[in-house]
């Protein structure tokens, strides 16, 4: 069994339950696309665990769909302090560079390419009906 090689006030099992639940994934699930050798006890199991083997660490990364070093570097502790510097006196400190009238129009050329979507898609089901009633 490979390990990873990480910092060791990194516990990947932990991390793995954060970004599990944060994924709105459950342990069933979970193992349930780990195979047949794996159920919700041996999920529970492997959270537990400080390393996890490598191979299943990536397994469970591409299941997830997250990288799987985001599970190993993943530290409690700089995340609370980037989230606290983030804070000026209690209150977030925000950028934004949303431009409504661009998601605007955003928004309205997605309808637009949806409308010509369902017209296409009406005119190929008609041709198809004509067909039929022709014959």
């Amino acid at each position: 069994m490979a390990y990873t090689t990480s910092n060791p006030k990194i516990h990947e099992g932990r991390n793995l339950k954060r970004f599990r639940e944060m994924m709105s994934v459950k342990q069933d699930a979970l193992a349930f696309e780990l195979g047949e050798d794996w159920n919700q006890q041996k999920v529970s199991l492997l959270e537990q665990k400080e390393k996890i083997d490598s191979d299943i660490l990536e397994q469970v990364a591409a299941i997830l769909k997250i990288p799987a070093e985001a599970i190993r570097n993943f530290d409690e502790n700089q995340a609370i302090n980037i989230i606290s510097n983030t804070f000026d006196n209690g209150s977030a400190i925000y950028q934004t560079n949303n431009n409504p009238i661009d998601k605007l129009m955003q928004l309205h050329e997605e309808k637009i390419a949806l409308y010509e979507r369902m017209l296409k898609e009406k005119d190929e089901m008609m041709g198809r009906l004509e067909r039929l009633i022709s014959k």
